[in-house]
This record gives C-alpha cells, sequence and structure tokens, in this order.
C-alpha cells in the first residue's frame, strides 16, 4: 500500500468518526443549547428563521447542492441549516438581500469564517477581506478598471485569443470533429485574464509549455477543493495534518505560488531594468494589471500575488462559466441560437449600404465596439443564461452584530447569512411562472432594447457598496465572445439528448466536457 493510499484512509476514517460525533451532538447543539439562545435580554421570545436541512443532509446532496438549496428555497425563502458549530441562514428573498447588500451593508462583511477558508487561494485580496483593506483595494480597483488603455488593451486580447479559438473551430468544421467547448472556452478565457493580468501568454490553446499547463490545472483543482471547506467541519484538522484533500490542496497551491512568484520577479525586475535604461527604452511600457502596479513603485510579491490572482479568479471562471452555458443553452434552444446570430449581423452591417458579410475577414471588420453596443438581444440572452446558471452560485456574508432582517426573523451575531443567486434565479415568485424557461424577450422592453433588472433580484454581480466593479467588462468581454464565435459558427450538441449540470466548486462550473458540432454559418448560407 502507497503512502498516499494509506494516508486516504487515515483521512476518510477521521471524517467517517467525527461525522457520527458530529450528529451526536447535534441534537444536543440543536434543540437545547440553541433554543435558549432564542430570548433577548427582556426575556421576549426571538424568532429564528426554520430550519430547513441538517449537515447530513448538504453531505448526502453535495453533488446536486444548488438543487438542494433550491428545493428549499422555494418552500421557505429564507431557511437555516443546521451544521454544529456553525450557524447557517439562506436567503432568496429579495428584500432580505437588499437589506444585507446595501441597507445594512456595515453588518454584514466576508467575516472571519469566510476569510479563513479562502485564504489560502485569495490571500488578502479584495474578495477575501473587509474593512480598510477592502476599500483600499477596491478604490484601486475601481480606477484600474475604468483606465481607457486597459479597455483598449484587454479587448484586444480578447479578440485575438477569439480568432485563436474561431481557428480551431473552423478546422473543426471543416473535417466533422467534435469539439470540447468547455474546455476551449476555459483555456482561451484563462489565456486572455492571465495576459491581462500578468502579462504573460500562457497559450493553453495552443502549445502552452509544461509549466503553464501544470498551473492553469492546479488553479482548477484548487477551486474545486477549497470550496469543501464550506461543509468539511474537519478541514482544519486535515489541514495540520496534511491529508486528504487538503494534503491535495497544499499541493495545487505550492504549484500556483510557485508559478505566480516567478512572474512577479520577473515583472519587477524588468521594471526595473527599464527605468535603468534611456528614456526611449520607456516607451515599451506594458498595460497588463501587474505591470501597473509594480510601475506604481508597489514591490510587495505577497500582496501583488494576492490581489492579482483576486483579478484572474473574478475573471477567468465567470467569463469562461457564462460562455459555456450560453453556448449549451442555445444548442438547447436553436430558435434562439438564430435569433442571436441575426442581432450581431444586424448590428454588425451598416444598415445604408447594401453590401452583405459574405467571409469572416468581413464580419471581423465590423464587429467594433460600437457594434456590440447596439447587439440588444444577444444581451438579454447572455444575461438569461446568467439567470439561470449564475457563475457564482452563492455568497456567503457574516453578521457582525444581531439584527432582525426585513422578514421578521432574527440573525444573531456570528450568523453565517448566505444569499443564493443560482436559486433565485429559479423562483417563481420573483421571475413568475416562467421562471424556468430560457427567455431572452423578459429583458427586453417594448422597442427591444435592453433594460436591466434590480441587483437584488438578479444578484449575479451582487448590489451595493460591493457591486461588481466588472460587471461592465464581463459582459464587453462575453459579447465579443459571443459576437465572434456565433456570428461565424452554428453550434449543436454532438448528442442532442444530453442533458448538463455542474460540478462543486466555488463558480458554477459545467461537469466534464461538452461536446460540440461546429458549422461554418457562412458556407451554410451560400447559394
Amino acid at each position: 500500500m502507497t503512502t498516499a493510499a494509506f494516508m486516504d484512509i487515515v483521512s476518510n476514517s477521521i471524517l467517517i468518526s467525527t461525522l457520527f460525533l458530529v450528529l451526536g451532538l447535534l441534537y444536543y447543539y440543536y434543540y437545547y443549547i440553541y433554543d435558549r439562545q432564542k430570548t433577548n435580554h427582556h426575556g421576549k421570545k426571538k424568532k429564528y428563521h426554520p430550519t430547513g436541512a441538517t449537515l447530513l443532509g448538504v453531505l448526502i446532496n453535495y453533488n446536486t447542492g444548488h438543487h438542494f438549496l433550491t428545493d428549499l428555497a422555494a418552500k421557505y425563502k429564507t431557511y437555516r441549516i443546521a451544521i454544529p458549530f456553525q450557524r447557517q441562514v439562506l436567503t432568496s428573498d429579495p428584500k432580505n438581500v437588499e437589506y444585507i447588500l446595501k441597507t445594512n451593508f456595515k453588518n454584514y462583511g466576508k467575516g472571519k469564517h469566510f476569510c479563513d477558508i479562502m485564504k489560502d487561494l485569495l490571500g488578502d485580496g479584495i474578495f477575501a477581506v473587509d474593512g480598510d483593506q477592502w476599500r483600499e483595494q477596491r478604490k484601486i480597483t475601481s480606477h484600474v478598471l475604468a483606465s481607457k488603455v486597459l479597455k483598449d488593451y484587454s479587448s484586444e486580447i480578447f479578440r485575438n485569443n477569439t480568432f485563436k479559438l474561431r481557428n480551431i473551430l473552423s478546422e473543426a468544421a471543416n473535417t466533422n470533429q467534435t469539439v470540447d467547448i468547455n474546455d476551449l472556452l476555459m483555456k482561451a478565457t484563462m489565456d486572455s485574464l492571465f495576459k491581462v493580468a500578468f502579462g504573460v501568454d500562457l497559450d493553453n490553446m495552443s502549445n502552452s509549455t509544461e509549466e503553464s499547463a501544470k498551473f492553469t490545472r492546479a488553479f482548477d483543482d484548487a477551486n474545486t477543493l477549497i470550496i469543501r471547506r464550506l461543509v468539511d467541519i474537519t478541514w482544519k484538522i486535515k489541514k495540520f495534518l496534511n491529508i486528504g484533500s487538503e494534503a491535495e490542496l497544499t499541493r495545487n497551491m505550492k504549484v500556483i505560488d510557485e508559478f505566480v512568484y516567478k512572474v512577479i520577479q520577473l515583472k519587477i525586475q524588468q521594471t526595473h531594468n527599464l527605468k535603468d535604461e534611456s528614456s526611449t527604452t520607456s516607451l515599451m511600457k506594458k498595460n497588463d494589471i501587474l505591470s501597473t502596479f509594480v510601475e506604481s513603485n508597489e514591490q510587495d510579491p505577497k500582496y501583488l500575488r494576492d490581489i492579482i490572482l483576486n483579478y484572474v479568479l473574478a475573471g477567468k471562471d465567470p467569463i469562461a462559466i457564462a460562455m459555456v452555458w450560453f453556448i449549451y443553452m442555445l444548442c438547447k434552444h436553436p430558435e434562439i441560437q438564430e435569433k442571436v446570430a441575426r442581432d450581431i449581423k444586424t448590428a454588425a452591417v451598416n444598415m445604408d449600404e447594401e453590401e452583405e458579410i459574405t467571409n469572416i475577414a468581413d464580419f471581423d471588420a465590423r464587429v467594433s465596439e460600437a457594434a456590440l453596443e447596439k447587439m440588444q438581444y444577444l444581451h438579454a440572452a447572455l444575461s438569461e443564461t446568467i439567470r439561470l446558471y449564475p457563475p457564482l452560485p452563492l455568497d456567503v456574508k457574516t453578521c457582525f452584530s444581531d439584527d432582525v432582517l426585513p422578514d421578521g426573523y432574527n440573525v444573531q451575531k456570528g450568523d453565517n447569512v448566505l444569499y443564493l443567486p443560482y436559486a433565485m434565479g429559479k423562483m417563481k415568485f420573483i421571475w413568475g411562472d416562467d421562471a424556468l424557461e430560457f427567455k431572452p424577450e423578459r429583458w427586453l422592453d417594448q422597442d427591444g432594447c435592453f433594460h436591466p433588472e434590480s441587483p437584488y433580484k438578479f444578484t449575479a454581480f451582487q448590489g451595493g457598496p460591493r457591486i461588481c466593479l466588472g460587471r461592465d467588462f464581463a459582459y464587453r468581454q462575453l459579447k465579443t465572445f459571443s459576437a465572434l464565435l456565433i456570428g461565424c459558427f452554428v453550434f449543436r450538441l454532438s448528442n442532442e439528448n444530453n442533458v448538463r449540470t455542474y460540478r462543486p466548486s466555488i463558480n458554477l462550473h459545467v461537469d466534464g466536457p461538452l461536446q460540440i458540432c461546429v458549422f461554418n454559418r457562412f458556407m451554410l448560407h451560400k447559394p
């Protein structure tokens, strides 16, 4: 027996033993200790949300956890999950969400529990901190993302990587081969975001080095492993003993950190060299985010590591995930795929000209920033996809002091309060009886123009002071990908009966490969 196999057995034994202990304590904790806390200092009975599930129910339904939480949300709107040593409140009520994210924002933050869980991956980056650290990084992030230089640079990077992806799809169309669009879009987005953030070409889509491929695998695996900590109350023990999933996470983080710190040190050295050379050489100034920080004299490798990895995590997975689900939904609804394609073509063609777009090169020249802005149906279809398949399916806040939510129920200091974008997108009391339908038209007014929904109803980009600063950036990249791909190709599932679901992770990744047949749209429409 190998050492690794032995340690896995030990890890599983500890987990099973701990689970039985936890189940034994569960009744005592919730129905005795917790019940005694249900009165305030005046002796008045407090009102708490109903308990919808226990830790055992969560573990049993772990692989389909968002379905499980959605079913509970349809029944309770807001409910508790009984997890020993933690207090979890989960809500899909827009009134509660607005209160948490905006009205009483100061009372709800990431908190120590969430920061401890995410620290190995995110460090002290913007998505894992509160208070002054968060305000400082948000101010910097707002400035960086508002930069026209970064906007132009990132748009060029995304277009170039979309062209690379399209070459692969063209070859598949010409040879009648299927492609795994999930894998390709993940690689294309990782290449794009890493270039924008670090100024480094990973080139995962074609000739990636073993080093960059190893980093990408480690980054994706770390995302999946770290989310387990939300339900694994033994993770700190396993981390201390370096066994099981925590040992695997440690190995992945070593790969990530070695690669990232190497890039940072190289960037710092390059910046020093440029400053030592003539002023003409300074024209070689880089536009990536890391260079921006280094050139502003920020030289702390740990700080740079944390802030840049947060950028990559925030951009890479959400954009790729949204695109994969988008193409999947268009395959499931070919009539909507054609509407999207028509919208793209109409926006790309100057209606004052009679000339038709007859080839890809001509099409590319027409897909400008101005044309992207005109693609209202595309914007609606993307938003509808994100409503049903939000890249971040749940978000966690910590209650800092005892409070009462708008629904009249109490929450306690230290409660983990989660709102559920995945569940909320499927609630009939929010979206109507057709909530489960893929219906882009719900986002359009009578003139066919896109109209946004309340961020406390459509919660994929948060709301209030923490509303996602990269929302417009994300939509711009999603529309670039979509226009340049769907404007040129027709997509079909290799198996029309294939129904896909997600895998457990921080983000809502499609589970496994998504095999697609690709057809050249220009060839299909030739007489």
